[in-house]
């Protein structure tokens, strides 16, 4: 049976509050485990005002403190405004409180994407791969988010500049085992984070640098096809090509991410689905996620068809249905990426509907 994680942005809905969203994230962290979810994972975003999972860190701190077997980790730290230092001492402290439960995702942000961004040539048409799973043709139109801009006005120091990705990892690694110096030569073994063990990922959505590596250093990857469907694959592909065996793995070993909505009616699934593309509409308009809309809202919006084309590629790969359907769709993406795990993501206007989608998939799954 292949293993199903959950990813959590802890969502805040229209008319809630930013505290309500990680009372809710905390209760459905604690049904994951019961119902048999192998891990829990949270993303890093900013200036979201949708979004109330802005430091995982933290909120791992109070999952795994909720919690007592599930994995919990970062889906994933965002490496272009911190240090290697400043990560290994996070999650050192968070393996020496909850040995054997901490993953260490991370990816790459802000200035660190925008070149790869620019040269990536967009697929004007969609396909489906052999297993039947659709590869949408690429959005008509992105708009970078607030964030981007304001990425070095507040979320780095004045005058900072983002350091190479690969650097930066290879510094991790040393760092956890032991073995990195200084530029003047000093060994460096910080306490907590030297002999630490959280389970190590690099998360990717392309074929670019984070693919290339993640194989080169033998570490786990995550591939995103609930963020990026049209070059998911792609991503996994590069990995494969690039994965050289290491202390970590002799394999490849790859996760790929979906985003679901489950509820025991395809008609219902559709209802409660209805504001996602809302919600996305938002972000690709480069207003960032906002609180995900109401029924209300959904019902009062006037889509143009070029806000449709817009979302297109991440409503047509949303898996929507009931449990049995959404389980095919996800057995066709792992099928295509020979994945060996999945990570569901779901976000609703309602916690409840939240949590029923997450028991009526743990019912069909496992």
């Amino acid at each position: 049976m292949t293993p199903l994680s959950i990813l959590d942005l802890v969502p805040v809905s229209a008319g809630s509050t930013a505290a309500e969203a990680v009372r809710n994230t905390l209760d459905l962290a604690q049904r994951a485990e019961a119902l048999g979810y192998r891990r829990y994972w949270f993303a890093e975003h900013h200036l979201n005002p949708g979004v109330a999972g802005v430091d995982p860190a933290v909120v791992i701190a109070l999952t795994a403190a909720a919690t007592e077997r599930i994995r919990v980790g970062s889906a994933g730290v965002q490496l272009a405004h911190r240090t290697p230092l400043n990560t290994v001492e996070e999650f050192g402290l968070l393996d020496a409180a909850y040995p054997g439960r901490i993953d260490l995702g991370i990816g790459r942000s802000g200035p660190q994407l925008l070149k790869e961004h620019a040269r990536r040539q967009p697929k004007t048409a969609s396909s489906t791969t052999d297993s039947g799973l659709l590869i949408p043709a690429s959005p008509a139109l992105r708009t970078q988010p607030p964030a981007f801009s304001l990425f070095g006005e507040l979320l780095q120091q004045p005058g900072a500049q983002s350091p190479d990705y690969g650097t930066q990892i290879e510094q991790i690694l040393a760092l956890l085992d032991g073995t990195f110096t200084s530029t003047e030569g000093v060994p460096v073994q910080p306490v907590p984070g030297t002999g630490a063990r959280p389970e190590l990922w690099i998360l990717g959505a392309s074929s670019g640098q984070s693919a290339a590596v993640a194989g080169k250093n033998g570490l786990r990857f995550a591939a995103s096809y609930h963020i990026a469907p049209t070059t998911a694959l792609d991503a996994v592909a590069a990995y494969r090509a690039a994965f050289q065996p290491s202390e970590f793995l002799d394999r490849p070993y790859v996760s790929v991410s979906a985003d679901v909505v489950v509820a025991p009616t395809e008609a219902e699934a559709r209802e409660l689905a209805a504001g996602y593309a809302l919600w996305v509409l938002g972000i690709r308009r480069g207003r960032g996620a906002q609180p995900f809309p109401s029924p209300a809202e959904v019902a009062g919006h006037e889509w143009t068809e070029e806000d449709r084309a817009l979302v297109a590629d991440r409503i047509d790969t949303q898996f929507v249905g009931t449990a049995a359907q959404v389980a095919e769709r996800l057995r066709q993406l792992q099928r295509s990426a020979e994945a060996d795990e999945l990570v569901v993501t779901t976000i609703t206007h309602a916690h409840a509907d939240r949590v029923r989608s997450q028991e009526l998939l743990a019912a069909e799954w496992f």
